[in-house]
């Protein structure tokens, strides 16, 4: 028999699912963030980035990377 394409391996599993929560913790970071910072202290308007931040992993990423101190 072989093995069907769509099967997992649990391994597989645990890795997708650590990558799954470390990207809902990093958009839960940023939009925590942007709730709580000045708006003058943000970069562009505040509406602007609600949606980039909802990008897989480029967006809560940008926002760091746009953010940190300089």
């Amino acid at each position: 028999m072989t093995r069907s394409q769509k099967e997992v391996t649990p391994a597989g599993r645990l890795v997708g699912g650590v990558f799954g929560l470390v990207q809902v913790a990093l958009a839960f970071l940023a939009y925590w963030d942007l709730a709580h910072r000045p708006q003058k202290r943000v970069h562009g308007p505040k509406p602007v980035w609600i949606p980039v931040i909802l990008i897989n992993w480029i967006g809560p990423l940008s926002y760091f990377y746009v953010h940190r101190t300089r």
